[in-house]
């Protein structure tokens, strides 16, 4: 199929990547407060912890339904829902005062986050031209780290005279203002003409009520346990890298102040190099950025253990970001190449399942090797983990179709 040559990413900035940037600054807004507020209305440390793991519970839990809810309103309802429940969430945070409601907040979150993030995802497949997919995706997952990394910026803006409710606010804001953008969303460059679209919407229609989610999972249970694996370990190493470093540097003696600087330089790194990642992808092919990342991932990890000093902690962490920079969108990116026209909505359910199944499994392989051997044990598994990934993602990503019929 002949894409249409005057196609460009800029044509959908605002509509596309707007709200994803809004929906980012609200999450990094409220993530560092979680924790601090569980304290406040009387948790324990321990429970402060599990309250934070409850975002990615509720994540987990919700990525299913979060494909019958795109299936059956659309992509750009089922966002600005999303949005608006966020917020809704995020004001429950806000105002209650008893612990068990605060945690129904932000298991909410985490539920909004799972329908937002399919569905941006299916709407960004559908209206971007497919030479131009891994740079959108790639774009997409961008600039949410961007989000992520201004909100919390805000939220400690407004803390001193605010309180940590200040925060929460930021984050209503930041998603009220997600969802009126999303919900003005116009049809974007890249589809397919409306005469097409029209002769063909009877069929599809039809299509979409004979596919279920149990057709989806049977139909392309092969996709699933091959590239789905590589995703599964690749959501693992990334999970577990966010916890790495810190806990590396507070090993070798490096006080709070370094730690935070490598760290941000390492999160530099990773929000520099995703567009031109994107543009491998997109001219060479997915391997050309999936392998190559996984494997910067890997020896980096194996590296951290044997550094004991700022600077040789910082090149590691470099190298980790940079490798974790140019695979930002490659799971995206991997699940619209291979999720059917029809029934899109629940292959991705699946497909986002198993990366949050990474999410989760990734640090709490690195908490029991760090529990059963050591620090540097964990550190050195994760490593293992990774360089799976790039096998498993080099010997299939060539061997299945990059590109299914629409």
């Amino acid at each position: 199929m002949n894409e249409p040559e005057s196609f460009s990413l800029r044509s959908i900035a605002v509509p596309a990547f707007g709200p994803s940037l809004l929906f980012g600054i609200g999450e990094g807004a409220i993530l560092p407060v979680i924790a601090l507020s569980v304290r406040d209305l009387g948790g324990s440390a321990a429970l402060a912890a599990l309250v934070v793991t409850l975002i990615g519970i509720g994540s987990l839990v919700a990525n299913l339904p979060a494909s019958l809810v795109t299936m059956r309103y659309g992509e750009r309802w089922a966002i600005v829902a999303a949005s608006a429940w966020c917020a809704l969430a995020m004001t429950i945070c806000m105002f209650v005062t008893h612990l068990a409601a605060f945690t129904i907040g932000v298991f909410m979150i985490g539920m909004a986050a799972a329908v937002y993030n399919l569905a941006r995802q299916s709407y960004l497949t559908e209206a971007v031209p497919f030479h131009y997919r891994a740079r959108a995706l790639s774009m997409l997952g961008g600039v949410m780290r961007i989000g992520l990394f201004i909100g919390p910026f805000l939220g400690a803006a407004v803390i001193p005279f605010a309180g940590l409710a200040g925060a929460y606010g930021i984050g209503v804001v930041a998603l009220v203002l997600s969802a009126l953008l999303a919900a003005r969303m116009p049809d974007l460059p890249g589809e397919r003409p409306a005469a097409a679209h029209a002769a063909e919407a009877g069929a599809a229609v039809e299509a979409q009520k004979r596919t279920t989610l149990r057709a989806i999972s049977a139909g392309h249970a092969r996709i699933f346990y091959t590239v789905g694996i590589g995703v599964l370990l690749v959501s693992a190493v990334r999970a577990s890298r966010q916890a790495v470093v810190p806990l590396w540097a507070h090993h070798i003696g490096l006080d709070a102040a370094t730690t935070s600087l490598i760290y941000g330089l390492a999160g530099g790194i990773d929000m520099l190099v995703f567009y031109p990642a994107g543009k491998v992808m997109d001219r060479k092919g997915r391997a050309w950025v999936a392998v190559p990342s996984m494997l910067c991932m890997g020896l980096a990890l194996l590296a951290m253990p044997l550094t004991d000093s700022v600077v040789t902690l910082l090149i590691a962490a470099l190298a980790l970001g940079f490798g974790n920079g140019i695979g930002s969108g490659l799971i995206m990116t991997l699940g619209a190449d291979y999720s059917p026209a029809a029934g899109r909505a629940h292959f991705l359910g699946v497909w986002r399942l198993m990366a949050d199944l990474g999410q989760t499994t990734g640090p709490a392989l690195l908490a029991a090797a760090t529990a059963v051997l050591s620090l540097a044990a964990g550190v050195f598994c994760t490593g293992l983990v990774a360089l799976a990934a790039c096998g498993v993602l080099w010997y299939w990503i060539p061997r299945t179709a990059r590109r299914p019929a629409a």
